[in-house]
């Protein structure tokens, strides 16, 4: 397994190996950077894990970009010894600069490839693997026209949801939390690096929103508000294992726009506001995949130049809305487990 970068390149890893360990016994290596998100979470899930020089390039000018460069190669020899001395007999990568190397050194060891690209619009580490793929695994349809070039590789699976996501007692969140649950719950999570427009929103909007509602907010490492202790808000840098409870207790989530996060809300069959990174932060993939499952879900949708104003009147009409029916059919994890075990 490789990919990193966000917990959205990392989480999808996660489904897929719960679902190949229903087949039986497999041995897993998780390849990332070194350092990255990817590390903690592949070890705080148990998994053997091992880091490669990774470049990351950045969509704006910096001289990082020519120095990451370097790393690539380093990289590449790093992770074919790796893949070696495991012994790999399949590489599945979710994508994120991590995976490049990684991608490579398997091509390179004629290691068959499985690729997964979670968003409307690929990422450049995607188009580069694709190349390499035996087969390139999208969440929609309308993705197949950028991988054009490859079309025979192409199987549209969904995106990997894990299953355990929707196993949350909310009566478990109630005496995490310490809400009363007499009114609403709006849970706020803005990504695994936390989103401070979106922090700043709930903030500025506080009082308001506390008439209605009670709120659980996953502000982002380092990102808390402390000063904040008004009643009926719980706020938290991060949620592992207790986001289950607190999706089961949301009848409302705010989101970024990331294609992962979304497909675990359709899967809850959750309404939904979502806020999606605007096109001068990101190349805008958030802002397709919220057109996407808006269209789907009638869920909310708000620019990310959003004031306060606008911001409650999105919150009064997601939840309003009836936006809660878009539970998927399919868990891309199945599919792309059985992919990659036939492989």
């Amino acid at each position: 397994m490789t990919g990193g970068g966000t917990a959205g390149h990392v989480v999808p890893n996660f489904a897929v190996i719960e679902e190949l360990r229903k087949d039986g016994e497999h041995k897993f290596l998780y390849i990332g950077s070194r350092g990255g998100v990817e590390e903690k979470m592949a070890k705080d899930a148990g998994l053997d894990y091992r880091g490669v020089a990774c470049g990351k390039f950045r969509r704006y000018f910096s001289f990082r970009n020519f120095l990451d460069f370097f790393k690539v190669p380093i990289g590449f020899f790093q992770a074919r010894g790796i893949l070696k001395k495991f012994h790999t007999d399949v590489l599945f990568s979710k994508g994120g600069f991590v995976g490049v190397p990684v991608v490579l050194a398997a091509a390179s060891l004629k290691i068959p490839i499985v690729i997964h690209e979670s968003d409307f619009v690929p990422g450049l580490a995607n188009k580069i693997a694709a190349r390499f793929a035996k087969k390139i695994c999208v969440s929609f349809e309308e993705s197949k026209k950028y991988f054009k070039k490859f079309s025979e590789k192409i199987v549209v699976t969904g995106n990997p949801v894990r299953v355990e996501v929707g196993e949350g007692k909310k009566e478990k969140a109630l005496l995490f939390t310490g809400l009363s649950g007499t009114k609403p719950v709006i849970l706020v999570v803005g990504g695994s690096q936390g989103a401070a427009q979106i922090n700043n929103l709930v903030w500025n909007s506080l009082g308001d929103l506390l008439k209605t509602f009670e709120i659980v907010h996953i502000c982002g490492r380092g990102k808390m508000n402390k000063s904040i202790t008004a009643k009926g808000y719980a706020q938290y840098e991060y949620l592992s294992e207790e986001i289950a409870d607190v999706y089961a207790l949301s009848d409302l989530i705010i989101s970024r726009g990331g294609a992962n996060s979304l497909a675990e809300i359709a899967f809850l069959e959750k309404k939904a506001l979502i806020i999606p990174l605007g096109k001068d932060a990101s190349r805008g993939d958030q802002i397709k995949n919220a057109e996407v499952f808006a269209k789907r879900c009638g869920w909310e949708v708000l620019d990310s130049s959003a004031g306060k104003g606008e911001f409650l009147k999105g919150v009064e009409e997601a939840y309003n809305s009836p936006g809660d029916k878009c539970k998927s059919d399919v868990n891309g994890a199945e599919r792309i487990a059985e992919i990659i075990f036939n492989h």
